[in-house]
């Protein structure tokens, strides 16, 4: 991954030798010295296409990138959590069993993690866990989805236990749910477990099957930009706009008993039908029975190395999430249009959950390093706002490193 934070940056690596001396340093005292010192780590990602249908059951075509949450590990045996974040610089410590945190919390989704490999009978004896990540925080490219995976991995791992990913990927979407509160679909996790260097990862969220889709490097880059926005409705608006897709299908079940969710039919069929409804409502499901057709052309177009098919793709998703599902910004659609009108792009579109982030962008590969310079100096002329610009490479899934 280059990064154009300031135009001339390193690659953003956790240096693993690093992590463990700061593991020593910080949680080296009070633990096993017998213990074995274990890291784990799992990728953020970025979705080229599909956003907010996963919840509804759709396809999705995500990509792991390279960057990454790291967790090192020791086992304990007093049935404590010791959790140290490097970037929030802050230890928390708090028993297996212990009342729920504060939600807001970074240590939630560790301590969620716990809970809900609890609840699904996995017997935990404790741990010491140092957690360093460079996926940027708030900017939807599944900070969370990164760090829950990796503290999966690691609480497993020290008791002794393995688990499939397709498992092990519902436990984590489960901790973000039920015990963070983020109603989350099931996208993220599955794409931070499976992710496959060279390739996006399509993922159908009902069966939760995947395909690879491959990303030829030579010919196309996935360049992208974060807005540096971070609006502070993204929880409350995501949670909302998942309970309007749950209104829809009971609606459409007055009709059509079969229906399950919005996956289940397609914006001609409903459009006279739902002319009725509240416009709120029509919006949302407009958006998600458009989107996941969308994503099926896609699939065919990145086959097919189509990237103009592509790109226009893109495009049409990014104006369905700003006007229909009306979950975008002014910085993101800023983003979008100066990245539109640059040499080499295919194409443009918010990603993740909205309200601020990032873009993703689709580029050709002799362009793209170009590109990124000079859509990050445009937009910092237009807001005043420096932002950070990422030509990301599709990754490998969550795995142990050391």
């Amino acid at each position: 991954m280059l990064w154009f934070a300031d135009f001339n940056a390193s690659t953003p690596m956790i240096d693993l030798k690093k992590l463990q001396r700061e593991f020593q340093t910080a949680l080296g005292r009070g633990g096993s010295a017998a213990e074995k010192l274990h890291v784990f780590r799992a990728p953020g990602r970025v979705n080229l296409i599909g956003e907010h249908v996963d919840y509804s059951e759709g396809l999705v075509l995500p990509m792991a990138i390279d960057r990454a949450c790291y967790v090192a590990a020791k086992r304990r045996t007093d049935g404590r959590l010791r959790m140290r974040s490097v970037q929030f610089a802050e230890t928390i410590e708090c028993g297996l069993n212990d009342p729920r945190g504060a939600r807001a919390h970074w240590s939630a989704y560790p301590r969620g993690v716990a809970w809900a490999l609890g609840q699904a009978g996995e017997r935990l004896t404790g741990a010491d866990l140092l957690i360093s990540s460079d996926v940027p925080l708030g900017a939807g490219l599944s900070s969370s989805a990164a760090l829950e995976v990796s503290t999966a991995l690691a609480l497993l791992t020290l008791n002794g236990r393995r688990m499939d990913t397709t498992r092990l990927a519902k436990l984590c979407q489960r901790a973000e749910n039920e015990y963070v509160g983020m109603q989350c679909g099931i996208m993220d996790q599955i794409v931070v477990c499976c992710g496959e260097r060279g390739h996006a990862i399509l993922i159908d969220c009902r069966s939760l099957e995947t395909a690879s889709v491959p990303l030829d490097a030579r010919q196309v880059q996935v360049v992208v930009a974060n807005t540096m926005a971070k609006h502070a409705l993204v929880s409350s608006e995501y949670n909302r706009r998942r309970g309007e897709c749950a209104e829809a299908v009971q609606l459409l079940r007055k009709s059509k008993h079969q229906v399950r969710t919005l996956r289940d039919v397609q914006w001609e069929e409903i459009k006279e039908e739902s002319a009725e409804w509240p416009e709120n409502i029509q919006r949302r499901e407009r958006h998600v029975t458009s989107e996941i057709a969308r994503v099926s052309e896609a699939v065919d177009a990145l086959r097919a190395s189509d990237f103009a098919t592509m790109g226009r793709l893109m495009a049409e998703s990014h104006a369905s999430l700003a006007n229909d599902f009306q979950v975008s910004c002014d910085e993101l659609n800023l983003m979008a249009e100066l990245a539109s009108e640059l040499p080499g792009c295919f194409g443009a579109r918010m990603t993740g959950g909205g309200f601020g982030g990032c873009t993703v962008n689709l580029v050709a590969a002799e362009h793209a390093e170009k590109f990124a310079s000079v859509l990050a100096k445009k937009y910092e002329k237009e807001t005043g706002v420096k932002p950070e610009i990422y030509v990301c490479e599709p990754s490998e899934g969550a795995a142990q490193v050391s």
